[in-house]
């Protein structure tokens, strides 16, 4: 972050400026009400005026018990009063004794002359003034800079990067070696146009990066900026739309034309399918601010001229919900895929997180990349982050081999709760449930491998059986979805054939959930099912209208069909869980022992365990 955005940051923005001048505004507001409650209480009372001459007559004759004297002001009390009633004036220069008043006949009191008078005079008469003269500036001046907020309404709240000093460059980024080796071409677009302009090449005017979140797309783009030693405009596509229609458009043509201004460099539009979500899908309208807003894009795409060497990136994790339009040649001529990194790409991505980090020799990031199948670049850092977090609580100087098992398993499937309180019967029950996951999954030749086995509640579960792939998979059969439907189904059948059909708890409640929504996804968006087969029925979730009208584009008959195949397919399973189960009981009660007394077993002792567990034949598939 540069320094002017680090200042803006820290409170020095309009907003905070206008702030200030409004307290200002108000505590001379305050200042200005006591100003005036001071002068009203404190002016003197009306005294009545009488000649000189008469005051002399009437002191002289011993109606006036006191006269004090202030420089030519006289201050009169007659006879029988305790405050001044009466006020006179004396010539200057001379004393009142030498303009005729006797001696001894009133009290004479002689009071210094002083400023106090004109100063108040000043303070309640010129100050108020003054204070209302600047409050009428301030308020101006608030009002000056609403002014230039409204007119500022549709400029773009784009960032714009590019001189740091710390530029991210490709090889900062760890893994995604096919993603760098499509951006590279971008680079050399904008670092060499003429190179490609000389034999007639043009420059891609976008790049759309689709990729799950988490796995570096915004990382990539600053890459890419980095390496082509550009600046980089970056915005996400939501701080486009506002409520009033027209902003959005608006910001889309300030942006670009500060891109031109700028050339060459980089847009990055975040999230973009935030306004390129497909037009006509029933959500706002033709006059939507979304539609509009998308429908400057698309011209401004089209409105850049040969050579202006602006390159548009975006990205989105939902590539199937943008606007054909938007997709087609001469907008977003590429599409780079960022998929999840393997296990190669996964060490050298921990290896960069952890690089910064005290570690100890005894930390094995390889075999934690083997453990991470299906994370992405985030849940990496996150996991470093978490085991930073554990030593620390620790009091240990370095991150331990534990720390970093504690904080991927923090990650993966939540903290320990071992502050839960939980009764002698519910650890059995736990136990036997767990140690049924763990047999069938151990048996079924197609299911993954026990990582660990414990009755320790985490997250929101009361006992984890884990299991975790020997490799990285990018297909999966019909064979393994049903032993991995058998394995969810593995738990609730322990339950019942310990504790009979009817003592069966709500906790196999999750575990009936997932196995459901596997079966109907097997059937539905797989064409998995038996009667099925080959047929999908998958309804596109980016048709707003569509969800709404039809719902879904099959027939009552097939929807019933699609029904029975999903209970076919849980019948299936549940009967090859309990075929297993019952063929290891023996070993069900030796793993259920295991967790009762460490309530934690791990794969290497869950192995020996279950060792000599057979498949028995009702349980295999033909």
């Amino acid at each position: 972050m540069d320094r002017k955005q680090f200042r803006l940051g820290a409170g020095s923005g309009p907003n905070q400026r206008g702030n200030r001048f409004k307290s200002v505004g108000f505590i001379a507001l305050i200042v200005l009400f006591g100003l005036i409650t001071y002068a009203a209480f404190n002016q003197p009372s009306t005294l009545k005026e009488v000649p000189f001459s008469e005051t002399i007559s009437e002191a002289n004759s011993g109606q006036l018990k006191r006269i004090e004297i202030n420089g030519a002001e006289l201050t009169i009390t007659p006879q029988g009063e305790d405050h001044p009633t009466e006020k006179s004036y004396k010539e200057e220069g001379s004393s009142i004794y030498e303009q005729g008043l006797e001696q001894g006949k009133v009290e004479v009191i002689n009071k210094p002359q002083s400023s106090d008078s004109l100063w108040l005079g000043l303070l309640t008469g010129v100050l108020p003034v003054i204070i209302i003269a600047a409050i009428l500036i301030l308020m101006f001046r608030s009002a000056q800079g609403q002014g230039n907020q409204a007119l500022s309404f549709g400029k773009s709240r784009a960032r714009l990067y590019g001189n740091e000093k710390d530029r991210i460059k490709f090889k900062d980024v760890a893994g995604n070696d096919e993603a760098k080796q499509d951006l590279e071409e971008v680079v050399e677009f904008l670092k060499y146009p003429k190179k490609f302009e000389g034999v007639g090449a043009k420059i891609p005017k976008g790049v759309l990066l689709i990729g799950p979140p988490g796995t570096g797309k915004t990382m990539l783009a600053r890459a890419v900026a980095g390496e082509a030693n550009a600046p980089f405009f970056s915005i996400s596509g939501s701080e486009f739309v506002e409520m009033f229609v027209g902003v959005g458009a608006s910001r889309v043509r300030d942006l670009f034309n500060k891109a031109k201004k700028n050339a060459p460099c980089i847009i990055f539009i975040d999230e973009i399918d935030a306004v390129g979500r497909r037009r006509g899908s029933g959500m706002g309208g033709g006059h939507d601010e979304r539609e509009q807003t998308l429908n400057q894009i698309l011209v401004e795409m089209d409105g850049f001229e040969q050579g202006q060497n602006v390159i548009v990136l975006a990205a989105t994790n939902r590539s199937d919900v943008l606007d054909p339009a938007l997709l087609r040649p001469g907008r977003f001529d590429r599409r780079v895929n960022i998929d999840l990194p393997d296990r190669k790409d996964r060490e050298l991505i921990l290896r960069v997180h952890f690089a910064e980090k005290p570690i100890s020799k005894d930390v094995d990031l390889n075999s934690l990349a083997a453990k991470t199948a299906g994370s992405s670049g985030a849940d990496l850092a996150n996991i470093a982050n978490e085991a930073a977090i554990v030593a620390a609580r620790h009091n240990r100087k370095v991150i331990e081999d534990e720390d970093v098992v504690s904080a991927f398993e923090k990650v993966a499937i939540g903290p320990e709760r071992k502050s839960k309180i939980m009764s002698d019967k519910e650890k059995e029950l736990t136990a036997y449930h767990e140690a049924g996951h763990a047999i069938v999954g151990h048996v079924l030749p197609d299911s993954d491998m026990v990582h660990k086995v414990t009755i320790i509640p985490r997250g929101p579960t009361g006992g984890v059986t884990w299991f975790i792939p020997p490799e990285d998979k990018s297909y999966h059969s019909i064979i393994e979805f049903k032993d991995v439907l058998a394995r969810m189904l593995g738990g609730r059948v322990a339950e019942e054939l310990i504790y009979g059909s009817d003592r069966v708890t709500t906790g196999a409640g999750s575990d009936l959930q997932k196995a459901a929504e596997l079966a109907r996804d097997m059937v539905v968006n797989q064409g998995m099912g038996k009667k099925l087969r080959n047929q999908v029925f998958h309804v596109d979730e980016g048709m707003m209208l569509e969800r709404l009208v039809h719902e879904r584009n099959y027939s009552d008959e097939t929807a019933k069909i699609i029904d029975g195949e999903v209970e076919s397919l849980i019948t299936e399973a549940t009967n090859r869980a309990r075929a297993v189960v019952k063929a290891n009981i023996a070993k069900l009660e030796a793993l259920k022992e295991a967790l009762l007394k460490k309530e934690t077993v791990e794969a290497e002792e869950v192995k020996k365990i279950l060792d000599g567990s057979r498949m028995p034949r009702a349980a295999a598939l033909y």
